[in-house]
């Protein structure tokens, strides 16, 4: 029997609410919880109860940046949000070996099972999409979905730099990121100037002041591809699958997603969206929000 495959390509963001309705900040609404994973402890919050959703930031980011996604999702779930190690109140460990995808892999695993659960939807963007991919392919027992931000899968994103020159050529600042002292010319307001909302900014900047900018910059010393963009072997991801991708993203193009039905054995729903750039889950938060709900729910059989 072929395995099935469901693509869905929204054509229009008039399913974008023309504006966020006011609600209290979710940031003195969840609980806050430290599990110790080999010596790294790694700060999350929860909130809601039901099967378990896991959500991974990415670069610059914390664990507020899903606070639209933990508001909807957690009216039927458990969601818990991670600060990644090195951001926040995670540990910032010393060294690039101590930022290798495997151990970035096996946080996700200790906070899944320090919550007492033996599945979750992995829910990432950026280079927490890329956990996630790695988290579905490495962890299949542990991962009952797996949703995209952004990310290609690792094998198409080394095509692309193999096969595509647009793709390369976006690709230099993490090339640039992978120089010793890159991150010697950031500071906190600097890496929370994507940030629209001045009150949220302001958490942002207290965030990233905790945090640890050369630790920021070893995901892509430790873990983004270096010439000559060989492939690599990975079990193909078991989990259904949902890629949400905004079109005007300057850095991951959306061919990127192409041919991903070649490395998941899963159903896999694609969700295209046009002028919204790489932070989707802000800009179009109440689709991203939305989307995965439903998806989710109709996971569950709900």
């Amino acid at each position: 029997m072929h395995r099935f495959r469901r693509f869905l390509v929204i054509a229009s963001i008039a399913f974008l609410a023309p504006a966020r309705a006011m609600a209290a900040d979710i940031f003195d609404q969840v609980e806050h919880h430290y599990v110790d994973n080999g010596g790294v402890k790694i700060h999350y919050v929860t909130r809601g109860r039901g099967p378990l959703v896991v959500l991974l930031h990415g670069f610059p980011d914390f664990w507020y940046g899903w606070r639209d996604q933990i508001r909807v999702l957690s009216r039927r779930n458990t969601v818990a949000a991670l600060d990644l190690r090195g951001y926040n109140l995670s540990d910032k460990p010393q060294g690039v070996s101590q930022y290798g995808i495997g151990f970035l892999a096996s946080d996700v695993a200790a906070v899944i099972e320090d919550l007492g659960f033996e599945r979750a939807a992995i829910v990432g963007h950026d280079w927490g999409a890329a956990i996630g991919w790695f988290v579905a392919s490495l962890y299949p027992e542990k991962t009952a979905a797996l949703v995209v931000l952004q990310t290609p899968h690792p094998r198409g994103l080394l095509r692309e730099l193999r096969t595509n020159p647009d793709q390369l050529a976006r690709s230099q600042y993490a090339r640039n990121f992978q120089q010793e002292g890159a991150h010697l010319g950031f500071t906190a307001a600097g890496l929370a100037g994507w940030v629209t909302d001045p009150a949220a900014r302001a958490r942002y900047v207290e965030a990233f002041e905790r945090s640890d900018f050369e630790a920021m910059l070893h995901y892509y010393r430790a873990n983004y591809p270096r010439e000559p963009y060989d492939d690599v072997p990975l079990p193909p991801v078991q989990a259904p699958v949902l890629i949400i991708h905004g079109l005007e993203d300057p850095f991951l193009l959306p061919a990127g997603h192409n041919s991903t039905w070649d490395f998941v054995d899963g159903p896999i729903t694609l969700v295209t969206v046009p002028g919204v750039s790489h932070f989707i889950q802000q800009d179009a938060s109440p689709l991203v929000s939305r989307t995965i709900s439903l998806w989710l729910n109709q996971l569950h059989g709900r």
